[in-house]
């Protein structure tokens, strides 16, 4: 008798929550708003309309040159990406693998640039970075710069 009992008070208690539990639902829409759906829909403003481009730097060169290196990668950052980016930018180190223009599998050190600008200059910043991509590839010999873009909100 006492397990049916338990049962019984669990599983109204698990009624009660899925009834009783706020629905939360985040999402980016055009009018810059994240919404949190509960018992009362609360619409929260926070931030304006922003892309974030992150670019992917191998070190290794194909043609078997030496490794870009530190040095190397911040000189071609100061030349080549905050002219145009003065406003701030962000770059991690990392590790990366992917096979190269030779079929081989290339494990290597490499960097992730992260640039943060308004959405409304999506154009204009486009071949500002499609530039920084074909600058990295023809300094060190890569085959490729690997891009990301994304929507998002930001507030200073």
């Amino acid at each position: 008798m006492k397990h049916r009992t338990l049962l019984a008070v669990v599983g109204a208690a698990i009624a009660v929550l899925a009834v009783a539990a706020p629905n939360a639902r985040a999402g980016l829409d055009g009018d810059r708003t994240v919404s949190i759906a509960s018992s009362a829909t609360t619409q929260v403003q926070r931030g304006e309309r922003y892309l974030e481009t992150r670019l992917f730097f191998g070190t290794e060169r194909p043609d078997g040159g030496p490794d870009v290196t530190d040095a190397q990668f911040m000189s071609f950052i100061d030349r080549h990406v905050t002219p145009d980016f003065p406003d701030g930018l962000t770059i991690q180190e990392g590790r990366g693998q992917w096979r190269d223009s030779n079929g081989t599998i290339e494990r290597e050190r490499s960097y992730e640039l992260t640039l943060l600008y308004p959405a409304t200059e999506a154009r204009e910043r486009d071949p500002l970075i499609e530039a920084i991509r074909e600058a990295y590839v023809k300094t060190y010999a890569q085959d490729s710069v690997a891009r990301l873009d994304e929507p998002t909100l930001a507030d200073f």
